[in-house]
């Protein structure tokens, strides 16, 4: 599949390249859907501090990126659908443990979430909440983030039904 060989192209390009400076790499999803045209995005909190944010997590050993931002997704908000192998971009972040702080680089997928679950993994750890752009923009904790659910949104509206890699446990 021509589009699954650019995706694992551009991915390893990112692992030879690698984080900048000791960053540590992470993926994360952005769940989304279309409503009567309009895009809307799945936040979920964060376990900590309750901040508002897209599922991410660490690369998981046997999966591809995208696959394991599908993961991520499926454990933190209860979601499953079709992920986008090409990511809509990076953010950079920092994650604070105990004392010190971590830089995190962060490649987000899209995923068209086609199954809601009642029961997930970490449900007694967050909560979820659908909005549309303008309230995620307003919502999200880091406005890197913010700022790829609206190219995520863009990149909707130009093509509703991108080439994607299903991913359902």
């Amino acid at each position: 599949m021509i589009l699954r060989d650019v995706a694992r192209q551009w991915t390893e390009r990112l692992v030879l390249r690698g984080p900048a400076s000791g960053a540590t790499r992470q993926v994360g999803a952005i769940p989304y859907t279309v409503v009567k045209g309009q895009v809307v995005f799945l936040l979920v909190t964060s376990r900590g501090t309750g901040r508002w944010i897209f599922p991410k997590g660490d690369l998981m050993e046997g999966l591809e990126p995208w696959e394991a931002a599908g993961q991520e997704a499926l454990e933190e908000a209860g979601v499953e659908g079709e992920v986008d192998p090409l990511p809509v971009g990076r953010y950079r972040t920092m994650k604070s443990l105990t004392l010190r702080r971590t830089v995190i680089e962060v490649d987000m997928y899209p995923l068209r979430v086609t199954r809601q679950h009642d029961d997930w993994v970490e449900k007694s750890a967050r909560r979820r909440h659908w909005v549309i752009l303008p309230e995620a923009k307003r919502l999200l904790s880091d406005p890197k983030a913010a700022a790829l659910a609206l190219k995520l949104s863009q990149r909707v509206s130009r093509d509703p039904h991108p080439a994607i890699a299903r991913i359902s446990k």
